[in-house]
């Protein structure tokens, strides 16, 4: 499906692990070099570095940063470009994920959800368009069916998912010609790292809910991106639902 990506330069937030390091893999294996960013995950993004420089030497680059400092985002364009020469693809995916019911809400949260989510996606975007522009680049953002179909309880991270959703297409319009900007929308894909849905029960409801009746992988979500960045030249300002099917059973 894909055309070769060889040439390319590609960062990817929040790619050291779970659907980040399945992009990160994905974009690799067709040909990309990687400015992989991180926050706290130190261990898993140089063994991931490790594993794909084994594969290509001086290929993946890390970059450590904190998502909710604004003043880090230009840092990020600017060393992928002196790494690699230039920046042709923007992955935003990076994510803070927990639950904020009403009467519980406070305003960390609110800056965290919406900070990593929809602030720091707008700012980094804006930072690489000079760039993206100059390269007829893509930017794709991992949105969330819950933008579209709120889950209860989670009002902060789904206005944060919301917003990306409507940034994607307004990016779309602000940055067209040159820049096609689309987003993937997963579902099910992996069980959150808490114990949030911790009990089979739950799960289980949650996977009956989908067509497929089953979960997602990870490189489901890879898949799509490498499809919006290397073979959809005509689609913009579209976010791709890749959920087994749950989203028309909510």
């Amino acid at each position: 499906m894909s055309e070769n990506l060889s040439g390319k330069a590609a960062l990817i937030t929040g790619g050291a692990k779970r659907v980040g390091a399945a992009i990160c893999r994905r974009l690799h294996a067709q040909g990309a070099s990687l400015m992989l960013h991180h926050r706290a995950s130190v261990s898993e993004a140089r063994a991931l570095q490790h594993e794909l420089n084994s594969q290509r030497a001086n290929s993946v680059a890390l970059i450590q940063a904190d998502l909710l400092n604004m003043a880090s985002l230009p840092d990020l364009v600017k060393t992928t470009v002196n790494q690699f020469g230039s920046l042709d693809i923007l992955v935003n995916n990076a994510s803070s994920f927990f639950a904020t019911a009403i009467g519980d809400i406070t305003e960390k949260a609110w800056n965290d959800l919406i900070g990593t989510n929809l602030k720091a996606p707008l700012f980094l975007s804006q930072a690489a368009a000079a760039e993206l522009r100059k390269r007829h680049g893509c930017i794709v953002n991992i949105v969330d069916i819950h933008a579209e179909f709120p889950m209860k309880n989670y009002i902060v991270y789904t206005i944060a998912k919301g917003g990306l959703l409507a940034l994607t297409r307004s990016l779309a319009c602000e940055l067209g010609p040159e820049v096609r900007v689309n987003g993937v929308a997963p579902g099910t894909i992996l069980w959150p790292e808490d114990d949030t849905w911790g009990d089979e029960l739950s799960r289980q409801r949650i996977v009956n809910q989908t067509a497929l009746k089953r979960v997602g992988d990870p490189d489901d979500i890879a898949k799509a991106v490498d499809f919006l960045v290397a073979a959809a030249p005509y689609v913009t300002g579209q976010v791709i639902a890749v959920d087994g099917g749950r989203s028309i059973t909510l």
